[in-house]
């Protein structure tokens, strides 16, 4: 790429900033939950701007940035979707309290925890036993191996929307199979 060319992108580029910066902008911030979000989708949309080879060939650039924008907005919708067992935890009146804390539990001390935490782990694995074998493999390769829920789907050759389906089945299933134990332990 020669000088004057990188030079005209880049005036392009501030065009286009100067041009359609604040109202861009605006139309992200009322789609997302904050600003820092509407910043992150608006610096995403001038670096694939920015990453375009020809900027000159774009016929609608407002269309395209608009486009673009939406698309940003719709993958962070997903990304904020995926199920993580976290995200299933039960209100309590001191706050929230979730399975994950349950494995993080400090029991050297406390022969009640111990036994708390065993039981959980064996009725945890007879829950687990009974998801059906495609929602079993997700969670497992989710919560445990740490796989995202795009690797499993490209692994599994699947749709990322039926993996995330899968996850929430098994997330469902294991809140209301272990959540007496929750009970249990708050009383």
């Amino acid at each position: 790429m020669n000088y004057s060319t990188t030079e005209q992108k880049t005036k392009s580029i501030s065009n286009a900033i100067q041009e359609f910066g604040e109202k861009l902008f605006g139309f992200v911030r009322k789609k997302v939950k904050s600003t820092e979000d509407a910043e992150d989708i608006l610096q995403e949309v001038w670096f694939q701007l920015s990453n375009l080879s020809d900027i000159a060939e774009v016929e609608n650039v407002s269309a395209w940035l608009y486009e673009v924008a939406r698309n940003k907005i719709t993958d962070k919708a997903r990304k904020k979707k995926n199920e993580l067992l976290e995200d299933f935890s039960y209100e309590t009146d001191e706050g929230e309290f979730n399975f994950k804390e349950i494995l993080l539990l400090d029991d050297t001390n406390n022969p009640d925890l111990t036994f708390f935490k065993e039981l959980f782990w064996k009725e945890f694995q007879q829950a687990i036993n009974e998801l059906p074998p495609n929602q079993k493999d997700v969670f497992i390769l989710n919560e445990i191996e740490d796989l995202t829920l795009q690797q499993i789907a490209d692994q599994q050759g699947e749709n990322l929307k039926t993996i995330i389906s899968r996850k929430g089945y098994a997330v469902r299933h294991l809140r209301n199979k272990l959540g007496y134990l929750y009970k249990e332990m708050i009383s």
